[in-house]
C-alpha cells in the first residue's frame, strides 16, 4: 500500500477549511502546520491571478526524514503513511533539515517533532483524513496509489500530474491538479516583507540574492515561514571537531620531523575538544535529557548515530594514548597515534555524509564539502596549536598546507546537477553574508592563505618569537567559525515551500 493524495488546484478556492480541520483534530500549536495553503499572485493590476497550492507531507516512498532520524522517531509504516513517535523523538531537528518540502514543524511544548500522518488514527478506523472531509469542493483525494483501481491511481494514470521537487529523489506521493508552476517551485516568486493577513514569522527576512531572480510580477502573499533551526552552535561544532580532529592528524608528524612536543597536548586537546563537540550537540537538542536513546534505539542508517560511533573511537583511543604516556609505555604511543590520525580523518568528514543526508539544503549535498572538512580540520589545529605557543615547523607547515587547500578547493566547479534554484539561492546567500566588511565565501579564499603565509614568514624571520604567531592563528580561527556559521545559515535560508 501507499497512500497519498491529488491534490486540485482548478477546484482549490483556498478557503483554509484544511488547515483549521487539520489544527482541531490533531491539537496544532499555533504557529506550527502540519497543512497549509499557499497563495501566489501573478501579473499587475488590473490583471492579477491568485493561485493556490496546498502543501503537506509528502508521504514520500524513499522518506528522508526516515533515514536521518537517530533514534527512529520517524517511520514508513506498512500502509506508506510517515508517521512520528512524538515520545521517541529527541529533538534533534535533523529530519527538518532532510524534508525538502518543510513538511515537518517542532513542537516546542513537547520539544518533539510533528507532520501530516494522513490522520492515521482516523484511517485505521476506516475514515478520511479531516482535512478531506471538510473540503467544500472537494479537492482534495485521498487513496492508495498501490491500487490500480482507487481514484489517485485513476486520475494518474488520466492525466499528467504534477509534483513539489521531484529532482530530489524521494518519490513524493502527493500530486497536482492545474497547480502552476510559479506555486509548485518555491523562491520563483518574490517574497514581501509581510503577507497579507500577517507578518511574516521572520521579522526581517534576509536580503533576496541579487544574482537569483525571481519571475517578474509574481508575489506570495500568503505561506507559512520556517525559521532557522540549526544555528550557531551547529557552526561551532564544526569548528571544535575540526580542532579535534585536525590536533590527531598533525601529532604524528611532530616523532616523524624529530620536532619537539608535549607528549600528552595532542590527544588533551584532542579529548577537551571533542567533549566541547558533544556538550553542543547535546545542549542543541530540544529534549537534552533524552540523548541516550542515540544508544537505546540508535538508527544505524542515519549518520548522526554512526559519528556519535566515530565521536567514541577517538576520545577512547585519545584517552588510552594518554594513559599509555601516565604508566610509562611510551612506545607503543607512535603507532596508536597514527591508527587515532586515521579515526580522525573519519571524525572530520563525517559531516559531510551527514549532511548529503539533508535532501532539503541543496548547499549542504554539494560535492566536496568533505574535502573542505579534511582540510578546515587540518588547518584548525595548526591555528589551535600555534594559539598554545607551538610554533614549530611540523605546526605552521601544516596550517600552510590546510590554509592554501581551502582556498583552493573554494573555485573548484560544483557539478551541474548540483545547480538547482535552491542551490544557487544558498549560494548567493552565503556570498552575501558578511564579517568585517567583506563577504565570507570569497574573502575566505585568500585570507586563510595570507594569514598562514603570512605565519609561515613570522616563522622563518624570528623563530624564537612564537606568541607573534598567535595573531594569524587567531585571524584563522575567526574565520573559520565565521564562515561555517555563514555556510550552516545559508543553506537552510532559500524557501521550500
Amino acid at each position: 500500500m501507499q497512500y497519498g493524495f491529488v491534490i486540485n488546484q482548478e477546484t482549490c478556492i483556498g478557503c483554509h477549511a484544511c488547515t483549521v480541520a487539520c489544527k482541531a483534530e490533531n491539537d496544532v500549536p499555533v504557529g506550527g502546520f502540519r497543512t497549509n495553503v499557499k497563495y501566489v499572485e501573478t501579473g499587475r493590476f488590473p490583471q492579477v491571478k491568485r493561485s493556490f497550492l496546498v502543501q503537506r507531507c509528502n508521504q514520500c516512498t524513499d522518506a528522508p526524514c526516515v533515514t536521518i532520524c537517530p533514534v527512529k522517531a520517524l517511520k514508513k509504516r506498512p500502509d506508506g503513511i510517515v508517521d512520528v513517535d512524538r515520545d521517541a523523538c529527541i529533538g534533534c531537528r535533523a529530519c527538518m533539515q532532510a524534508c525538502p518540502y518543510d513538511a515537518l514543524y517542532l513542537n516546542e511544548d513537547l520539544g518533539a517533532v510533528e507532520k501530516c500522518h494522513f490522520c492515521a488514527h482516523r484511517v485505521e478506523k476506516g475514515l478520511e483524513p479531516a482535512c478531506v472531509t471538510v473540503c467544500p469542493v472537494g479537492a482534495i483525494i485521498p487513496g492508495d496509489f498501490d491500487d490500480p483501481e482507487a481514484s489517485v491511481s485513476l486520475l494518474r494514470r488520466a492525466q499528467i500530474l504534477s509534483a513539489r521537487r521531484p529532482e530530489q529523489g524521494t518519490g513524493p506521493n502527493v500530486f497536482y491538479i492545474g497547480a502552476s508552476d510559479v506555486s509548485l517551485n518555491p523562491g520563483k516568486a518574490e517574497k514581501p516583507s509581510s503577507y497579507m493577513w500577517s507578518e511574516r514569522r521572520n521579522t526581517r527576512p534576509e536580503p533576496w540574492p541579487t544574482e537569483v531572480g525571481t519571475q517578474p510580477d509574481a508575489r506570495e502573499v500568503l505561506n507559512a515561514d520556517h525559521k532557522v533551526e540549526w544555528g550557531w552552535t551547529v557552526a561551532l561544532y564544526l569548528l571544535t571537531k575540526g580542532i579535534a580532529a585536525g590536533a590527531a592528524m598533525i601529532a604524528p608528524f611532530f616523532a616523524q620531523f624529530g620536532a619537539s612536543l608535549t607528549w600528552w597536548l595532542p590527544e588533551t586537546v584532542g579529548l577537551f575538544f571533542t567533549l566541547v563537540t558533544v556538550t553542543l550537540l547535546v545542549e542543541d537538542l530540544a529534549k537534552p535529557t533524552h540523548f541516550y536513546k542515540l544508544f537505546t534505539r540508535p538508527n544505524w542508517d542515519s549518520w548522526l548515530v554512526k559519528g556519535g560511533i566515530v565521536l567514541t573511537a577517538f576520545a577512547l583511543l585519545s584517552a588510552a594514548i594518554l594513559v599509555l604516556g601516565l604508566i610509562g609505555q611510551t612506545g607503543l604511543i607512535g603507532p596508536i597515534r597514527w591508527l587515532n590520525a586515521g579515526v580522525a580523518i573519519l571524525l572530520a568528514g563525517y559531516t559531510a555524509l551527514l549532511f548529503k543526508q539533508c535532501k532539503g539544503r541543496d548547499l549542504w549535498e554539494a560535492d566536496g564539502l568533505l574535502w573542505h572538512l579534511l582540510a578546515q580540520s587540518v588547518t584548525a589545529g595548526a591555528a589551535f596549536f600555534l594559539l598554545m605557543g607551538m610554533g614549530g615547523p611540523v605546526t605552521v607547515g601544516a596550517l600552510v598546507i590546510g590554509a592554501l587547500a581551502l582556498g583552493a578547493l573554494h573555485f573548484l566547479p560544483h557539478k551541474e546537477r548540483d545547480k538547482t534554484d535552491n542551490f544557487l539561492q544558498a549560494q548567493g546567500f552565503l556570498n552575501d553574508a558578511r564579517v568585517g566588511g567583506g563577504a565570507v565565501a570569497s574573502d575566505i579564499a585568500w585570507i586563510l592563505p595570507f594569514f598562514a603565509v603570512s605565519a609561515l614568514v613570522l616563522h622563518l624571520l624570528a623563530p624564537d618569537m612564537r606568541a607573534v604567531l598567535a595573531i594569524p592563528a587567531g585571524v584563522i580561527l575567526f574565520y573559520l567559525f565565521a564562515y561555517e556559521r555563514a555556510y550552516v545559515r545559508a543553506g537552510q535560508l532559500p524557501p521550500l515551500s
